[in-house]
């Protein structure tokens, strides 16, 4: 009777479906987004679903395990940049929409491509100034992740 072998458990790679919970938070303990408690997501590794970043925590995961990330802004969602603050003439602004300070508003891209969303920091009579950074960059955050299954 040859021995048989046990294959290696199933680890997350760069092209691997999953089924995960994660939570995303500062490290004040403020949580902005979080599948606990819910049902869990399932998304494909690199299909933009997920953060470059946090997909690299994932690497070499195994079903069942969890764990939390903390990183640092720079290594997250980047260091805020104030290139990315931009005043809008109030004119340029559909007349339609509601113009309100901290709210997010989508933009459609001029090329037909994928919109963008920019949140509202302050207005005025003749401007309004919004932030098109990731709502999260120049934090550090911590990222739990419990691994569900890789499909």
């Amino acid at each position: 009777m040859q021995p048989t072998a046990i294959p290696p458990a199933a680890s997350v790679g760069r092209d691997s479906y999953l089924t995960l919970h994660y939570s995303l938070a500062d490290l004040d303990g403020n949580e902005y987004v979080s599948t606990f408690g819910l049902s869990p997501a399932t998304l494909q590794m690199g299909s933009g679903q997920l953060a470059e970043t946090l997909e690299n925590c994932l690497l070499g995961l195994a079903a069942g395990e969890r764990h939390v990330f903390e990183l640092a802004a720079s290594d997250a969602f980047g260091e805020h940049n104030p290139r990315l603050l931009e005043r809008i003439a109030r004119s340029a602004l559909p007349p339609d929409i509601e113009l309100r300070p901290n709210s997010l508003i989508e933009f459609s891209s001029t090329d037909g491509g994928a919109g963008f969303a920019g949140l509202l920091c302050e207005i005025d009579d003749s401007s309004a100034l919004f932030d098109f950074n990731h709502p999260l960059a120049g934090k550090p955050i911590r990222f739990e992740v419990e691994l569900v299954a890789i499909l």
